[in-house]
Parts: structure tokens; sequence; C-alpha cells
């Protein structure tokens, strides 16, 4: 039976352990440098209320996460997003005299409409833009040749940035005032550099087979596709699939507190330093954040210094609960939340990128008749708050959530968080870059490399990862 390290207790690392240990293997270590596991999958629980300290649920199409929870014995625990209220508005200073939060029209995937006279009337788009949008269905065969050209590799490349893909299609005011939010709101990135076809490779399905993306949207509106909650949950928080993972994992083999300083080769397989000793592995896996790994595994190939200097971005969450009385002084308008366009982001102070009407999205997050909201920072401006006090952190999201909500009561709870550089960019060329990443891991017999920095973000991906690298490992 091979010893086994796993380097890294995130959600992919954890994964990789749990199945490990669902199929009877039993000798591996799992290195952890913090004193928990789970990375950015952290519940806060506190006087009924459950406020997610990092990603606060997975998108329901990708059922890795569900199939994992269903396993865990969570079944009953899974909450699907109240989408009879889903509603995402917009910033707009000065759009709307006395209203900043414009709605998003109704039946849109992202930045795409499914009805166009939604688009018409909405207020949120000037004129160009309302054209753009209706004028797109008629460049359909446009659209077509460009993705063909591109897919045969004729065109400008096979990669383009997310925001030339929207620009193409429906111009600058849609994709500064829709995309950039929406996408900053997940990578916390720059859509001038995230890659279309990393990030976004549904719609490039989309052109490639209809051209124009509104009229393909309409035709799977028509053909009746089934609908589900776009987003789901677990009701006692996310950090639940942590912890039922963590029960089937002897105590034994989870080793916190104690970062891996080294990863080298040896005759016989692998030796796994930290401060405290070093010790011999027949395999190992690395699910360490991008920059942790490329610090790893920089010695044993000197390409992947390069390769694997991958941008990542930070983020800081505050969140504030309200207790009734509090609650009841506060008209927050139906919805998930509201995104900050880039025009308005830039103002004297570090602006908010999104906030989150929490118990609105998820009714299972705060007690009845009380209200939880989540401010997000990220971007440019994050670094420099990462280093910023918890009260000057609060005070500056109580400010801006404030702006925008009207004045905000005294909190019954606040809380903050901050995860350095936890956002990869995927940028264009990035499938490309993991390609070759991945082929120079394969000659390094033994050596798996996973974590979010490759292959996706989201939950679902961490999950369907570790547990597909378990039965690899026990496999060859």
């Amino acid at each position: 039976m091979s010893r086994i390290a796993i380097v890294g207790g995130g959600l992919s690392g954890v994964s990789t352990a749990y199945e490990l240990s669902r199929l009877g293997h039993r000798d591996f270590v799992l290195y952890e440098a913090s004193s928990r596991l789970g990375g950015i999958v952290e519940t806060h629980r506190q006087e009924g209320f459950v406020i997610e300290c990092g990603a606060d649920s997975w998108v329901t199409e990708k059922p890795w996460a569900r199939d994992l929870a269903v396993e865990l014995g969570l079944e009953a625990e899974i909450i699907s997003s109240e989408d009879a209220h889903r509603r995402t508005h917009l910033w707009e200073n000065g759009l709307l005299e006395g209203d900043q939060l414009v709605p998003m029209p109704d039946g849109m995937r992202m930045m795409v409409p499914g009805d166009l006279d939604a688009i018409d009337n909405s207020p949120l788009f000037s004129e160009v833009a309302k054209r753009a949008y209706r004028e797109e269905p008629s460049r359909a065969e446009e659209f077509k040749t460009f993705a063909a050209a591109r897919l045969n590799g004729k065109g400008d490349g096979e990669d383009e940035s997310v925001a030339s893909f929207v620009r193409r299609h429906f111009g600058d005011e849609v994709t500064e005032k829709v995309a950039w939010p929406l996408l900053a709101g997940v990578f916390g990135g720059d859509i001038d550099k995230l890659s279309t076809a990393a990030v976004m490779p549904g719609f490039l399905k989309m052109e490639r087979e209809h051209g124009s993306l509104v009229l393909a949207l309409q035709n799977r509106q028509r053909a009746g596709a089934p609908t589900q909650s776009v987003f789901t949950s677990l009701k006692n928080g996310l950090q639940s699939l942590i912890e039922g993972m963590t029960a089937a994992i002897a105590p034994n083999a989870i080793h916190l507190n104690e970062p891996v300083l080294s990863v080298a080769r040896s005759q016989s397989g692998w030796e796994v330093a930290t401060a405290s000793c070093t010790s011999s592995f027949d395999k190992v896996v690395i699910a360490t954040p991008v920059h942790v790994s490329r610090e790893l595994l920089s010695p044993l190939n000197p390409e992947l210094r390069n390769l694997l200097d991958i941008e990542a971005t930070s983020a800081v969450v505050v969140a504030f609960a309200f207790d009734r009385e509090a609650s009841a002084r506060l008209t927050i308008p139906e919805g998930f939340g509201f995104l900050v366009p880039q025009t308005q982001a830039a103002t004297a102070e570090p602006g908010l990128l999104a906030a989150t009407f929490v118990n609105q999205k998820f009714s299972h997050r705060a007690p009845e008749g009380c209200l939880l909201l989540r401010a997000f920072f990220g971007g440019n401006t994050a670094p420099a708050l990462l280093s910023w006090p918890d009260e000057e952190l609060i005070a500056l999201a109580h400010r801006n959530l404030s702006r925008v909500l009207g004045q905000l009561p005294e909190p019954r709870i606040t809380l903050v968080r901050r995860w350095a550089l936890s956002l990869p960019q995927y940028t264009v060329g990035h499938l490309s870059r993991v390609a070759r990443i991945e082929a120079i891991i394969a000659e390094c017999f033994g050596l798996h490399l996973i974590g979010n920095a490759l292959h996706g973000v989201g939950l679902p991906d961490m999950v369907r990862l570790g547990r597909n690298t378990a039965t690899t490992l026990i496999s060859a």
C-alpha cells in the first residue's frame, strides 16, 4: 500500500483525504499550515445566525458537492436559493434620482438577456446599449464565422479576454456596467485579462452553435430547459461538508499547524519536510494555494516557476447580523444583493465590489425577522485592506453599505475575514498553461497538483478534483 502525503487542507485536500479513507486507504498524512481545515470554507454560527466567512454556496448545475453532501448524510440539510426573490441590483449613483440601486432586467444569464423587451424597459441601460442588444441577433453569422476561425486557429488566437468577447457582442457599456462587476464578484480580477475559454466556456459554445448569444438563450428558453435553483447550500453552513469528511479521517492522519517547507524526490519516492521532521512517501498531492505550490514545485523543474506564476487576488469579507429591532428599521430591496460597476468603484476610499442580502438568498441563515448582510472588497484595493484592523474594516463596510441602503443601525454581530491571494486569475492562455503544467507534473511519478489554480474555483470542482485524485492514487 502506497504511503501518501497530502499538502494543503483546503476543500480539495480534505476531499482527497476523505475519499482515500472511504476507499479503505489509511496510510496517508494530511498537512495543513493553519489551525483548521477547510480553507475558504468556514462557517460562523451564533445566536441562530449562520454566517459564511468565505464561499456561501455552490452552483446547482454542478452535481459533485451535492453528491458529497448526500453521501455524508446531509441530504436533509440541503437548501436551494430563494429564486422567487432572485434579483441582482447594480449600484448606479445618480442614474435615477433618489434611487441608487437599479435591478438587472429579468431573464438575464449574466450579461445576456433572454427578453429584449425587458432590456428596452430597463432604466439601467442607455439607448446605445439597448440598440447593441437589439442588433446582436442580426449579427449571428458574423459571430459564427469568427468562432469558426478561432476554432481552426485562423483568427487572432484561440483565446480572448472576457472583455473582448463581451464587447464584440454588446459593446463597451454592457462590458463595463454588467460583465465587469459580475466577473469581479467571482474572480476579483480584471476582465481585460480573464480568459473566456477558461472562465465562460458555455458562452463560447453558444457562440459556436448559434452565433448570437441572445438567440442561443432564447432557444434554450423555448426548448423548455429544466429550471432549478441557481445556488445550493446547507442549512447549517458549508463547514458541515468539512466536518462530515473530517469525521471519516483518522485523527492521527491530520497534522494541523504544520506547514510543509519542501517536497523533494528521493530514491524510493518523495521526501516531505516540515519544521519538525522529514518524512518519506511514495506519492504526494499538492493542494495548496498557487503561490505556495509554486515555491514547493519550482525546484523540481525550473519551467514550473514561470508556469505557476499565476496571479491571484485577495478578498475581504465583512458581515453584519441585525436583531429584529434593528432589522425593522432597515428597508432592503427584494433580491440577492447588489454589484458595483467599475465606474462606481473608484471613490476616495476603497469601494465595495458587491454585497449580499444573505437572509433573502437563503432564508435559513438568519432568525425570522432578522437581517444578515455581507460586504465584499477585492481587486486592486484588497492588498492594502488586508493589513487594516478589524474595527477599521467594519467601519469602512458600514459606511459603504449605509451609502446604498440608508444608515445602518448597530449590528448584533460583526465578522471580518481576510482571504489573501485566494482567487487565482484565469488569464488569456490559461488552458494552454495548464496543459503544459500537467505535462510536466505527469513526468514526476507519484506527484499530483490540485487546488483552485487550474481547473475551477467553485466548490463542486474542488470536490471532484480531490475525489478523482484519490481514486487515481490507489489505482495507479
